[in-house]
């Protein structure tokens, strides 16, 4: 009975986890501090060189939980171009997933508007666990699990935009799953197509109040992801002592709705952000909330390698 359970469990957050196309498009909540987990563009856009690492762990508690694990780098090229890389790592039931991503951006300045085009090139791979065909409850000689253990294979594009106004406005809009899209409408027929109709739109300001050293940006982000229903995120971080502490507080409305509280410090080169998010659904009251935490070094472009001037949380 625990097994036929564990079973119907990784079965349910399979579908939860992965009925984007691309379960990667959101994953990290983190993106109003770090867009270029959304926007490809938004690779080298600070002029900083940054590593960074995300660790996310959803519906904890939970069997089976998905976990999300992600490092990146990304950075100026000479005056106008930016690159970034990023591997990300996910569990969830008996399902494992990987995706390695490479951002190329190109910037450009035009009085009190800075912006940049990227497009990124993504491999994805999915394979169901060893231990499934182990199990009593497989029946042997089931094509579509032997196929699945062998894992599935997918590549994909992004297109995006991010700039800034006077510094202090921004805006991000990027367009994804473009492989995924064409294919899927390849093989329906589709006159219309889907091409172009998943995108991530987040666009905000930041107000700064100088006689209390006090800074306050709120955002929204919507999106629309390929076999995912229309989702917007309210956001609202706060930052005060020359950005040393760093509060915050979204709330998402789609699927449900949920509310998450953020936490960060700025020092030196050294970044540190904690979220808590819980959802308004069912599933919340049989798990205990989702953690992320993102870890980052940000080293200022074109000065010396130990540099330890403060960087500012990227736009």
């Amino acid at each position: 009975m625990k097994k036929l359970f564990l079973l119907i469990a990784s079965v349910f957050i399979f579908q939860a986890a992965f009925s984007q196309g691309n379960p990667y498009s959101t994953i990290f909540s983190h993106y109003h501090i770090s867009p270029v987990l959304i926007s490809p563009a938004a690779a080298g856009f600070s002029e900083n060189h940054q590593i960074q690492m995300n660790v996310r762990a959803q519906w904890t508690g939970f069997p089976e939980s998905p976990k999300t694990y992600g490092i990146g780098y990304n950075g100026p090229i000479g005056k106008t171009l930016g690159l970034g890389l990023q591997l990300m790592s996910e569990t969830a039931g008996n399902i494992n997933s990987q995706r390695f991503q490479l951002n190329y951006a190109f910037r450009y300045e035009l009085k009190r508007l800075k912006f940049a085009a990227g497009f990124s090139t993504e491999f994805i791979r999915h394979q169901l666990a060893n231990s499934v065909i182990q199990s009593t409850l497989y029946q042997p000689g089931d094509q579509i699990v032997e196929d699945a253990v062998e894992g599935n294979r997918t590549f994909d594009a992004s297109l995006g935009l991010h700039g800034t106004f006077d510094k202090s406005t921004f805006f991000s809009l990027t367009f994804s799953n473009l492989v995924l899209a064409k294919i899927g409408d390849i093989e329906s027929g589709d006159p219309e197509g889907t091409f172009f109709r998943y995108f991530m739109l987040n666009f905000g300001h930041e107000f700064e109040i100088e006689q209390y050293n006090f800074k306050l940006r709120p955002s929204i982000m919507a999106q629309r992801i390929k076999d995912k229903p229309f989702q917007v995120d309210f956001n609202l971080l706060g930052s005060f002592i020359d950005d040393k502490l760093i509060a915050g507080a979204s709330y998402r409305a789609g699927l449900g709705g949920s509310v998450g509280l953020l936490l960060g410090t700025n020092i030196d080169v050294f970044r540190l952000y904690y979220s808590y998010d819980v959802a308004f659904q069912n599933v919340q009251k049989y798990n205990g909330g989702t953690h992320e935490v993102t870890i980052a070094f940000d080293f200022a472009g074109g000065k010396k390698k130990y540099d330890r001037t403060p960087v500012k949380p990227r736009r």
